[in-house]
């Protein structure tokens, strides 16, 4: 057993209520008992409370903390603590606030704390006795609150609390009156219109809700997220849309509509694809209900993303819901159709036929694009498409009526009639669909059929040669046979004549007979011909109403036969229909006579260029590079280049390299890169794989056996690519999404955001 511990010796927490009159009899009442007390807790509370080399009194207050030290600055013990009198401080105190001891005292030097003021003490020592003026012993815990906790704290402790400070600065809350969301509303969507999507990106995130903590509503989320889905940036688009549903707003239809023209934008078009469905999906199972503009931004999303057929099935469900069909619906439509460029053509035919039966009249923007319909695709079977195109239409019209559906208020008032309706337009845009995708349905003998009658319809030709189409194929032949100059200008007269007098398919009210059967339209200047040619065409849109823009013309430059009436007339034609041109225009047709191989033809576009008080563009001289085969050319471009004080790009270089491939022309190589190097510019993919192309010898070939003269120099060539790769330094591609980013202020939060930015999340 433990021995028993004296009544004197015990702690007073010890001492029982009955014990305590003797326990206090006990105790040392002299002054070296008293000085021995106050020593033991000046001791122990310096000890548990501040490291050892400081000795602090801390009075109940908040009053100065004296430590104790001599006046060399080195800390000592204190024999006694006693309170400063009124004549100054004592020999080896100095004064020292508590708000310096809590930041000083881990870790400082004692040294520091000498080197301040002494008259900044004596103030201090001022002021403190004419507040302690009156106050007796003991009654300081009526006037001012105790301390009661002291935390330990230690000097790592310390550091990392700076560490943190300098990595990640607090933000400060913005004083004075905030902004309302509507006036955040309104800022954003002024930077989106200027195209500073990341400005206003910053302005949501940082400004609205860090530092004035506005609540946001859904219009700040809609229109933030329309400006992702301008640009294509589906990632940031669907995580402002995940956040919006967490603060517990509801989308609205504008809200889907912007997520789905994000997804039609996105650089990557399966994985746009893909976000489209699931949200098509999820609003299915919500039973929500599209209004025509949101039905029409998944259109845009399945005929860029995906093909026909299932721009064919988002038509049934808008059919079907009762939506009418307008002139955009149909140019969604074809814009499924330029996607396939076997067929593209007759489809935009045959959905343009369709469009008119609705009596729906096309604006410039169909017009234009059936212009790149008939320049990116063909017409697919010659036998189809007369079978499909040439077709009366009184034969097809019962199949391919398209109603145009009702309204919501009607399907509503009218259930009954409205179900046996919307099922009859369901069956007509499936009729709609197979006659589309005729050929796929087509028996085996039908296809001989049409081609045995194609055949005779061959036999008959030399009787139909008057008919204006035939005429017209006859004399282009003709012309390219090898005529003299004075049958090529009358063949180009009676040609002329007869543009007004072209069958145009898109014109519904053409005559049956006048077209017999169609041939391959293998060029695009055939397909043009088709509808009319540019006269023609431009006929059939002055009697739409619809006005040709500068990018009609741009797209019949590109179409129209070389050395043709039309080519020469364009520009007489745009000043008639009062279009200002601009530089890409004339960038077509030097292009277009640049792939000719004529450099003294697209030279002589330029004085019309300047005519019009406009300047070329490096778009200029790259179409101008497209004709320079020789070396003497290319290198003679490069020179006026650098006189004119235009550094050439990577396109015009990469243009240069592709014609001295075809040449197996390895001095001319060896000059474009030798000016590459010279003016800096770094090569991208395209330009390495033509070089690594070059660099590669023949298939089976041996230099041993036979000399090949287009050969001779690769080896040289070969030496100078290798040391030309070393220290040319190569492009990077940036992200598309690079220049939207909002700018962190930390290389945590770029990690963060490079994490969040990786596919499928």
């Amino acid at each position: 057993l433990c021995a028993a511990v004296p009544l004197k010796d015990m702690k007073l927490l010890d001492v029982k209520l009955g014990q305590l009159p003797t326990w206090l009899a006990m105790r040392d009442f002299t002054p070296s008992g008293i000085v021995g007390a106050l020593r033991r807790a000046a001791f122990w509370f310096g000890e548990f409370t501040f490291p050892h080399k400081f000795l602090v009194q801390v009075w109940p207050s908040q009053i100065p903390v004296f430590v104790l030290g001599d006046t060399k600055g080195n800390a000592q013990r204190a024999p006694r603590l006693l309170r400063p009198t009124s004549r100054g401080p004592l020999p080896g105190w100095r004064p020292f606030s508590s708000s310096q001891a809590s930041g000083k005292l881990p870790g400082s030097d004692l040294r520091e704390i000498d080197a301040g003021s002494s008259a900044e003490a004596v103030g201090e020592e001022e002021e403190e006795e004419e507040e302690d003026e009156g106050v007796e012993f003991g009654t300081l815990s009526n006037k001012f609150s105790s301390r009661k906790y002291y935390h330990k704290t230690t000097s790592r402790f310390q550091n990392l609390k700076l560490q943190e400070g300098e990595e990640e600065p607090e933000r400060k809350l913005r004083r004075g009156p905030k902004n309302s969301p509507y006036w955040y509303f309104l800022k954003c969507k002024a930077l989106i219109k200027e195209d500073k999507l990341a400005e206003a990106l910053e302005l949501f995130e940082v400004q609205m809700l860090k530092e004035e903590r506005v609540q946001p509503e859904e219009s700040n989320y809609t229109v933030l997220i329309g400006g992702c889905g301008r640009v294509g940036y589906v990632k940031k688009a669907f995580r402002l849309y995940n956040d919006m549903k967490k603060r517990g707003l509801t989308p609205t239809e504008a809200t889907y509509t912007a997520l789905f023209n994000a997804c039609a934008e996105s650089p990557w078009k399966d994985s746009g694809l893909q976000s489209a469905l699931k949200l098509r999906q999820q609003l299915k199972s919500k039973n929500e209900e599209l209004n025509l503009i949101t039905y029409h931004a998944l259109l845009k999303v399945c005929a860029l993303c995906s093909d026909l057929r299932m721009c064919f099935d988002v038509l049934k469900e808008m059919v079907h819901k009762g939506h009418v069909l307008t002139a955009e619906t149909f140019s969604f439509l074809l814009m499924s159709c330029i996607k396939d460029s076997e067929n593209g053509f007759r489809y935009a035919l045959q959905v343009w036929k369709e469009m008119t039966k609705l009596g729906i009249k096309a604006d410039s923007h169909i017009y234009n694009l059936m212009l790149r319909a008939a320049r990116d695709c063909g017409i697919g079977d010659p036998v189809v498409a007369s079978e499909v195109l040439l077709r009366p239409a009184h034969d097809n019209s019962s199949q391919l009526r398209l109603a145009p559906g009702r309204q919501k208020e009607k399907v509503k008032n009218q259930k009954k009639k409205g179900s046996e309706s919307a099922a009859a337009v369901q069956l007509d845009v499936e009729a709609m669909e197979k006659q589309l995708f005729w050929e796929s349905s087509v028996r085996p003998e039908e296809p001989i059929r049409q081609q045995n009658k194609d055949v005779n319809c061959t036999e008959t030709e030399p009787a139909a040669l008057d008919s204006p189409s035939v005429a017209h194929g006859r004399t282009g032949a003709l012309m390219r046979r090898g005529q003299n100059k004075t049958e090529q200008e009358q063949a180009r007269l009676s040609q002329k004549l007869r543009f007004c007098n072209l069958p145009n398919l898109l014109d519904s009210r053409m005559a049956d007979a006048a077209v017999v059967s169609l041939g391959t339209a293998a060029t695009p200047s055939d397909r043009l011909a088709l509808m009319g040619d540019a006269e023609g065409f431009l006929n059939k849109m002055k009697d739409d109403n619809a006005e040709p823009n500068i990018k009609t013309f741009t797209l019949l430059a590109e179409l129209v036969g070389p050395q043709s009436p039309s080519e020469s007339s364009l520009l007489a034609l745009l000043d008639e229909h009062k279009v200002k041109v601009d530089v890409t225009f004339f960038n077509t047709l030097i292009r277009k006579k640049s792939k000719q191989g004529d450099l003294e033809g697209a030279k002589s576009v330029l004085p019309a260029l300047v005519k019009r008080g406009l300047s070329p563009n490096l778009q200029t001289f790259c179409n101008l590079a497209i004709a320079c085969h020789r070396e003497k050319d290319g290198l003679q471009l490069l020179s006026d280049l650098k006189r004119s004080g235009v550094t050439p790009n990577k396109y015009i270089y990469s243009t240069l390299i592709a014609a001295a491939v075809r040449q197996l022309d390895y001095s001319y190589l060896t000059e474009i890169l030798r000016d590459m190097r010279n003016n800096q510019v770094p090569p991208n993919e395209v330009i390495i794989r033509q070089l690594e192309f070059a660099a590669q010898y023949p298939p089976k070939f041996d230099r041993y056996k036979s000399k090949n003269p287009y050969l001779e120099k690769i080896d040289g060539f070969r030496g100078y690519y290798y040391r030309w790769l070393k220290v040319m330094a190569g492009e990077e591609t940036p992200h598309p999404w690079e220049k939207y980013r909002t700018a962190k202020r930390a290389v945590d939060d770029h990690k963060e955001e490079a994490v969040q930015e990786q596919p499928g999340q």
